[in-house]
């Protein structure tokens, strides 16, 4: 969800969690300099016909992100290498939202602005006597343990059957934990998770995290936290164990912000995380999260589900399409680095890929943090890409073959006038012309869930498979109308 950006979305849709004025966007990814959020362009395919993001604008002078009204969501950025830590660029006009490193941003679609308030002056008297006090603390502790040393050998010199001190036994099976509480979650999670190293042939470069995916060496990751390195450059996994492989990419899907790699000669005996169904989880539910955040490779997080169905929409910082996603919202801190790796339920399986963060913005070449509001991609579909690009490489969407606006106050996701190159804006004998549906529709629902824009509508499209049958609701003229569809499909990413 720009090895690392997180943060996005605009406000709830009447039918579903809260949707911002603008669809939240994945965090920025792992490489790449600050950027203002570009400004989304008008006439989108919003049906994956022709996924058309809206170049950004870039200033690298302002990419911080603003909140939620103003700011785009940024993918759960990946932590960047010293030698480029600014956050890639912010996506298109769009919330931040991503895990990936990136000037933090708010999901808002425009750019941000920037409250400075002077550091509040130093109480020197108050510094002074916090100092006294660790000195003392200090002192007290080398007193305390010099005189126990003294006690116990002088008990021992004397004689003394017993020791003044009682050993606490550090051995292997003091430390297993429940198999239903965190600990012993994340005990058997760990040794699955991996992170990764991207560099790019130019030097850029990023940190993200991804998890086993089967026993062959196939790993689960966010596009943007391989993007990098994708054509050109150097991927590494390294294990909770400290042992590090070189990987390959085996396919991405710049759509999905979803993308699988293989360990180039994997270990013997990898043990897959099992996969849960995020169709199933429900709000409320205990979330496991698991990472490199800036660098700290498995740090573990806990929270909850605070929402589901959150529309996101996120840039990889590169310029590329957005990626477009119904995500699952969580309160576990995700932070740049945790881009690409599990979000567990509470008995450890994988219900999510951690994606994009909401974040209240950044300055310099620092990156955003967490503030409560992380975004992953739920791992129904996340597993169904996964398999698409191990059997052939290429990503398929699914479409209705219907371009949309991207405009956020419409009321629904309006069927433009003209599709991308002065083309038809709903293709000939596609799902949409076959429907009845014409430019200037403005479509309202997707099955049950309401839409408030373009980005909403490409999410839920995205959550089926071609071939699935959906009913769109839309008026015209004044006038509400239903229609089924069949959904088609494209192949790819161009």
């Amino acid at each position: 969800m720009s090895t690392e950006n997180e943060g996005n979305e605009g406000t709830a849709a009447e039918a579903g969690p809260s949707v911002p004025s603008a669809p939240p966007v994945p965090a920025d990814a792992p490489q790449g300099h600050p950027e203002s959020a570009p400004a989304a362009p008008p006439h989108p395919d919003a049906t994956a016909t022709q996924q058309q993001p809206a170049s950004p604008a870039q200033d690298p002078a302002t990419t911080p992100m603003a909140p939620v009204p103003a700011a785009a969501p940024q993918y759960a950025p990946a932590t960047q290498s010293a030698a480029d830590a600014g956050w890639p660029p912010p996506p298109p006009a769009v919330p931040a939202y991503a895990t990936h490193g990136a000037h933090g941003g708010g999901p808002v679609w425009g750019p941000p602005g920037r409250l400075q308030t002077p550091d509040a002056p130093r109480k020197r008297g108050a510094g002074g006597l916090v100092a006294a006090v660790v000195v003392a603390a200090l002192v007290a502790g080398g007193v305390g343990g010099a005189l126990g040393f003294w006690a116990a050998d002088s008990n021992n010199d004397s004689g003394s059957a017993g020791s003044t001190t009682v050993a606490a036994s550090g051995t292997p099976q003091d430390l297993k934990r429940d198999p239903g509480t965190v600990a012993g979650v994340a005990a058997k999670a760990l040794p699955s998770v991996v992170t990764i190293d991207a560099q790019g042939g130019d030097g850029e470069g990023g940190t993200g995290t991804g998890f086993v995916y089967d026993k062959e060496g196939h790993i689960l990751t966010n596009n943007h936290v391989v993007a990098s390195a994708a054509d050109s450059g150097q991927l590494t996994a390294t294990f909770s164990n400290g042992k590090k492989y070189d990987a390959e990419v085996v396919g991405r899907a710049q759509g999905y912000d979803v993308a699988v790699l293989k360990l180039k000669n994997p270990p013997q005996g990898l043990t897959p995380l099992p996969l849960g169904n995020s169709d199933q989880v429900a709000v409320g539910d205990s979330t496991i999260a698991i990472g490199a955040p800036f660098g700290l490779s498995n740090t573990v997080t806990t929270g909850i589900i605070s929402a589901k169905n959150r529309p996101v929409a996120s840039g990889d910082g590169s310029g590329g399409s957005n990626s477009y996603m119904s995500a699952l919202q969580t309160d576990a801190s995700i932070n740049p680095g945790n881009s690409g790796g599990p979000l567990l339920s509470a008995n450890g399986a994988v219900i999510g890929i951690n994606s994009a963060i909401q974040s209240t913005g950044s300055s310099g070449q620092s990156q955003a943090g967490s503030i409560g509001l992380g975004f992953a991609i739920p791992v129904n579909q996340a597993k169904n890409v996964a398999q698409q690009l191990i059997k052939t490489g290429q990503p398929v969407y699914p479409v209705i073959g219907a371009t949309v606006t991207m405009d956020e106050k419409t009321g629904g996701a309006v069927i433009s006038d003209q599709g991308s190159g002065g083309t038809e804006a709903v293709s000939k004998d596609g799902p949409a012309a076959r429907a009845g549906l014409k430019a200037g529709d403005v479509i309202t629902k997707f099955n049950d869930t309401v839409v408030d824009s373009g980005p909403t509508l490409i999410g839920e499209i995205w959550t089926h498979k071609p071939g699935d049958k959906v009913t769109l609701t839309y008026k015209r003229d004044g006038k509400t109308s239903t229609v089924e569809v069949t959904l088609g499909e494209r192949k790819g990413d161009s």
